[in-house]
């Protein structure tokens, strides 16, 4: 739906502001407020607990047992990534050297104007340093439009009760991809560990996690099925000079995908890298890149052959006993996951789960038909939810632009809000017919009743 304009606008002389209504007045930032940075502390007096919120440009940084101010205030990010980043404070707070304090100095309403400083982009009024800081002085003197109190009070209300309900459907769809992504795990975990014939007669795999597996399976160790880490022996005749693909761990998703477009001579990493050619599968090793699933099928290689980071551990099927792609999907599944989460050793980020656990990790294996099978379901069945949480991400971003788009045409008097009925809702136009047709794709994909399945799992 279109909010109605304001009846008359004027020309505000400002470029990036256009017409302001009529009755708006004008006014340098620092007429209104004054902008002042906050106060130094050291990180040794910031506690996870206290009597006051410690806030800098990103927000609660933990408590201290004194405070700086006292009251509402719109704070704005001073330096780095989150540069011109508006926060509040309310009560007793410390405001530290990474915040700049907005304190009115005429009669305005104070959500009101964080709103409107949110709308101004102000990270676009950094400095260049070793990182980029905010500039008071310039942000000080930037012209301002300024509605009677009146209208401020009024975009307020309209502001937090519109963008109340856009926050939630915003929460509804993160929601839902953490739906989907358990239900991908689930769908993973299930067909490595039960294969995908229910009826199929079920044996004792004798192994205490694992439980009941196809009758047909064979329960063996995983170096039983597959070479570990191969030698670089096999590539002693190639060229020297030859490029191969070079894969840093950034190269690796976390969804089996690769970056190709490094290449290295043999000479240059030969020495201190990782080995592996078309077809082995990797395994990050580190945390969190294990945890996260980060590993592929390695494929595409120049020359067949590739160099990677040290923290891989290479898989390569023995041909008679597995295949990589089904490889891949059960170094992907929950059990293996948590089971190597477990065995890791190290502490804090170097922590790194040991190549004897893969080589020990017990598990039921089917045939290669079998394997081939499972492979090409769980390609199919997860590119479906991939594609839903493409979708529910794409419809959070729109729904986070329609949030700025709303807040920016309120305060700069784009649309007139005053007496606006509490039915009218920028919200309902997303959740109307877009929504509608989000649940008939998710009925399309038969995926609606496998996010209310991962309900019930949870529930139970």
């Amino acid at each position: 739906m279109t909010f109605p304009p304001y009846p008359t606008y004027k020309d505000s002389g400002i470029e990036w502001l256009g017409e302001v209504p009529e009755h708006w007045s004008l006014s340098a930032l620092k007429r209104i407020a004054c902008l002042r940075s906050g106060d130094t502390i050291n990180s040794e007096c910031i506690e996870d607990t206290g009597e006051y919120p410690v806030y800098g440009g990103n927000g609660l940084r933990g408590y201290t047992n004194t405070f700086t101010h006292d009251g509402l205030y719109p704070l704005i990010g001073r330096q780095g990534a989150l540069c011109g980043n508006i926060n509040y404070a309310n009560g007793k707070f410390w405001a530290s050297e990474h915040a700049v304090v907005v304190s009115p100095v005429q009669a305005v309403v104070q959500c009101w104007l964080g709103e409107l400083l949110r709308a101004m982009n102000l990270n676009q009024h950094s400095v260049s340093a070793a990182q980029p800081g905010l500039s008071v002085e310039i942000i000080s003197n930037l012209t301002i439009p300024i509605p009677p109190l009146p209208e401020q009070s009024a975009i307020t209300a309209f502001l937090d009760r519109e963008t109340t309900k856009i926050d939630a459907l915003v929460t509804e769809q993160q929601r839902l991809i953490e739906l989907l992504k358990e239900k991908r795990q689930a769908v993973i975990s299930h067909a490595v560990t039960k294969g995908l014939n229910p009826a199929a007669p079920m044996k004792d795999s004798g192994i205490e996690w694992l439980g009941e597996v196809p009758e047909h399976w064979g329960v063996k160790r995983a170096r039983f099925v597959v070479q570990m880490n191969p030698s670089k022996v096999e590539i002693v005749t190639l060229d020297r000079d030859a490029d191969v693909s070079f894969l840093p761990m950034e190269a690796i998703g976390d969804n089996g995908k690769i970056e190709l477009e490094r290449t290295r001579s043999i000479k240059e990493v030969e020495s201190g890298y990782t080995y592996f050619r078309n077809g082995d599968v990797t395994i990050a090793k580190i945390t969190p890149c294990f945890e996260n699933g980060k590993g592929a099928v390695m494929q595409g290689l120049i020359g067949g052959i590739g160099f990677g980071t040290t923290e891989l551990i290479v898989v390569r099927p023995r041909p008679t006993q597995s295949i990589s792609s089904y490889l891949f999907w059960l170094f992907t599944s929950v059990p293996f996951r948590k089971l190597g989460e477990a065995s890791m050793y190290g502490a804090g980020g170097q922590k790194r789960v040991p190549d004897d656990f893969v080589k020990d990790f017990a598990i039921a294996f089917p045939p290669l038909p079998e394997q081939s099978a499972i492979a090409s379901f769980l390609d199919n069945e997860t590119a479906k939810i991939d594609t839903l949480i493409a979708e529910a991400n794409h419809a959070i971003e729109l729904l986070k632009e329609r949030r700025s788009a709303l807040i920016s045409a309120a305060v700069t008097g784009k649309i007139d809000v005053r007496g606006m009925e509490l039915g009218t809702t920028m919200a309902t136009c997303f959740s109307s017919d877009e929504a509608r047709a989000w649940r008939m794709r998710l009925a399309e994909r038969n995926l609606g009743d496998t996010v209310e399945d991962v309900r019930q799992d949870r529930a139970r």
